[in-house]
């Protein structure tokens, strides 16, 4: 079991990831849609929840899929700046209760985004109000699910003319997979 200040240490003690304060925005690429996700971590004290959205069928990109809250950058948005941005327009989770504990690496997906990845604490018993319009669903996940090796999985397929890997993760009736789950399984090779 990891509690909280356990997590924090593991995971702020990494080198290279950049102070808060020190953010820039992302250099702007005609070609890659820049955007921001918050991975949330709730702490119930003894325990700690990733928390996941499921998107709306109707949504243009990535319709139904499990994620982050998360979005593009608006102009001048630093990713930290868009991450929590979109974690309150999704969510109702205003910033002032997460606590930004550090970004790990972009990711690049084959739809043409770099996903800038932030993790951040909340607190047990925050409210969290879904916005119908782009969330179907909200669910927790405890983080313990995931620091079983057996729950986590990886495979590689050809696709456009190169390998990719793909890292997928069931659990109960969900499919995390794609970019969410590779964000999680880097998030776990910074804890474990």
């Amino acid at each position: 079991m990891m509690l909280a200040a356990q997590f924090k240490n593991r995971f702020l003690l990494q080198p290279g990831l950049p102070p808060q304060s020190e953010l820039l925005p992302i250099e702007q690429a005609t070609h890659v849609k820049q955007s921001a996700v918050l991975v949330p971590i709730i702490d119930y004290g003894d325990r700690l929840s990733v928390l996941f959205t499921q998107r709306c069928w109707h949504l243009t990109h990535h319709p139904g899929q499990i994620s982050f809250p998360g979005g593009k950058l608006e102009h001048a948005e630093t990713p930290a700046a868009a991450a929590l941005r979109e974690t309150e327009e999704e969510i109702g989770v205003k910033a002032n209760r997460i606590q930004l504990l550090g970004q790990l690496g972009s990711h690049h997906t084959l739809t043409g985004f770099q996903i800038s990845p932030w993790v951040g604490l909340l607190p047990a018993g925050t409210p969290i109000i879904a916005d119908p319009a782009e969330v179907s669903a909200v669910f927790e996940v405890p983080l313990t699910f995931f620091l079983d090796p057996r729950n986590c999985h990886e495979l590689w397929l050809p696709l456009r003319g190169q390998a990719r890997q793909l890292h997928f993760m069931p659990f109960e009736n969900k499919l995390i997979w794609g970019a969410t789950a590779a964000i999680m399984a880097q998030l776990l090779q910074h804890i474990r």
